[in-house]
C-alpha cells in the first residue's frame, strides 16, 4: 500500500493525508466544494487527546495558535453557578472557529506536500484486484491502492460501502452562534453552560472583547443549513431574544448581538452506530463513521485520532483487509462509548417542565457524587497514541 485517495477536505481529510504521508503513503485529498470552507461553520472544541494526536502530524502548534484555551467550566442554573470538576494534569480545552481550523490544517497539509483538489465530488468507484478508481462529477478520475471516506456526516463513501447504511440522526436542536458586545463578569478562559428557562446556551469571554455565545434551540423538525440561512437573521434574532428574555446573562447577550453577526450552524445531528466501516478497498474515517453530539466535546478530536490510527494500521499490516479490521478494532468501542455519553447529556439540554424544576436540586448533587472527572473524562482526555508502536493484526481496543 503506497497510495491513497482521501475523499473530503474538512478536518479528518487533511489530517489523514498528513498521517499517511508520515507513514510513507502518498495521499491526495479530493474536496467537493470549489474552495476552502472560509466562513463556514461555528466554533468547536478540541480536547487534550485531539491536540496530542495533532502533535503526531506536526499540526498542534498551528491550531493552538488560533484557539482560545478554556481553563474553567461552570454550570449556570438561574443565578446559581456551579464549578464543574476538571481533570487534573492535562492541557486545557481549546476552542477554535471551524473555518480557521480548516484553513490551518489545509495550510499544514499543503506545506507538507499534500495535494488538495477542489471541485471533486465523488459519484462512484470501481475496484480491481490491483486498486480502486474514484470517478468524480466533473468526469475526472483518480486511482490508488485504497480510498478513504473523510467526507463527513452525509458521506457518499459510507453509502458506497453499504447502500443500506444508516444516516445522521437529528438531535432536536438547532444551533446558532455570535459575539455579543455585552461583557460577562467571569474570568477569561471560563466557559459557562447555562440552562435557561426555555433553552440551553453557553458562553465565554472572547479574547478580542465581547462574549461569544452558542445557543441550542429545541426544534421539532430538522432544517438544512441552507434552509436555516434562508431565514433572515433579524427573524432568528427576534426568536432568540424572546427565548432568552428571562435569562441572565442570556437576555443581555441576545440584545447586544448585532443581527448581521449571527451565524446559523443548522440542525444538529449525530451518527448512530455505523454497521460497516469498510468494504474492499474503501474505509471510513471521522464523522463519516462516528459523529457524536457536540455535547461530547470530542467530535473533532475523535476524527483526528481515527485519522492517525488508520495511518498506523496501513503502515504496519501487510494487506488491506487486515489493516482495516485492526483499525476498526482500535476505534469502534472508544468512539461509541463517548457517543453514548454525549447522547445522555443531550437529553439534559432540553429538559421537560418536571426535570427543569428539579435541576437546581439535582445538579449540585450530581457534581459532588456522580461526576468523577477521572472516571468519566480520564479515559477520554488522557488518551495518547503511540505512533512508534507497531500495530498487529490482533490490535487491542483503544
Amino acid at each position: 500500500m503506497s497510495t491513497a485517495i482521501v475523499i473530503g477536505g474538512g478536518i479528518a481529510g487533511p489530517v489523514t493525508a498528513l498521517a499517511l504521508r508520515r507513514a510513507g503513503i502518498s495521499a491526495t485529498v479530493h474536496e467537493a466544494y470549489p474552495s476552502a470552507a472560509d466562513g463556514i461553520g461555528g466554533t468547536l472544541a478540541l480536547a487534550p487527546n485531539g491536540i496530542a494526536a495533532l502533535r503526531l502530524v506536526d499540526a498542534d502548534e498551528a491550531v493552538t495558535a488560533i484557539a482560545t484555551p478554556i481553563h474553567r467550566m461552570v454550570t449556570a442554573l438561574g443565578h446559581r453557578r456551579i464549578d464543574m470538576p476538571m481533570l487534573a494534569g492535562v492541557p486545557p480545552l481549546q476552542v477554535v472557529h471551524r473555518h480557521e481550523l480548516h484553513r490551518a490544517l489545509h495550510d499544514r497539509a499543503q506545506a507538507a506536500g499534500v495535494v488538495i483538489e477542489h471541485g471533486r465530488r465523488l459519484v462512484d468507484v470501481r475496484e480491481t484486484e490491483a486498486g480502486i478508481t474514484a470517478r468524480f462529477a466533473d468526469g475526472s478520475t483518480a486511482t490508488a491502492d485504497v480510498l478513504i471516506g473523510a467526507d463527513g456526516i452525509r458521506s457518499t463513501v459510507r453509502t458506497l460501502i453499504d447502500p443500506d447504511a444508516v444516516g445522521p440522526r437529528f438531535t432536536g436542536l438547532l444551533g446558532f452562534e455570535a459575539v455579543a458586545r455585552h461583557e460577562v463578569d467571569v474570568e477569561p478562559g471560563t466557559m459557562t453552560f447555562a440552562f435557561g428557562r426555555r433553552a440551553y446556551y453557553l458562553y465565554w469571554p472572547e479574547p478580542g472583547g465581547g462574549t461569544r455565545w452558542g445557543a441550542n434551540l429545541p426544534q421539532e423538525r430538522p432544517m438544512s443549513l441552507a434552509e436555516a440561512r434562508a431565514v433572515p437573521r433579524a427573524d432568528w434574532m427576534r426568536t432568540l431574544r424572546a427565548t432568552y428574555a428571562d435569562d441572565d446573562p442570556g437576555r443581555q447577550l441576545m440584545l447586544t448581538s448585532p443581527d448581521d453577526d449571527l451565524r446559523s450552524v443548522g440542525s444538529m445531528h449525530i451518527m448512530p452506530p455505523v454497521r460497516h466501516w469498510h468494504r474492499g478497498r474503501m474505509v471510513l474515517v471521522g464523522d463519516a463513521a462516528h459523529a457524536p453530539s457536540n455535547s461530547s466535546g470530542q467530535g473533532a478530536s475523535l476524527a483526528i485520532e481515527s485519522a492517525v490510527q488508520l495511518a498506523r494500521c496501513l503502515r504496519d499490516l501487510p494487506d488491506v483487509p487486515s489493516a482495516f479490521a485492526a483499525y476498526e478494532r482500535l476505534r469502534r468501542e472508544r468512539v461509541e462509548k463517548i457517543a453514548a455519553r454525549a447522547a445522555r447529556i443531550n437529553q439534559v439540554k432540553a429538559p421537560g417542565p418536571v426535570a427543569r424544576a428539579l435541576m437546581p436540586v439535582l445538579m449540585p448533587l450530581l457534581m459532588k457524587t456522580a461526576m468523577n472527572p477521572e472516571k468519566t473524562l480520564g479515559p477520554e482526555q488522557r488518551y495518547v497514541i503511540d505512533w512508534d508502536a507497531p500495530v498487529t493484526a490482533s490490535a487491542s481496543v483503544g
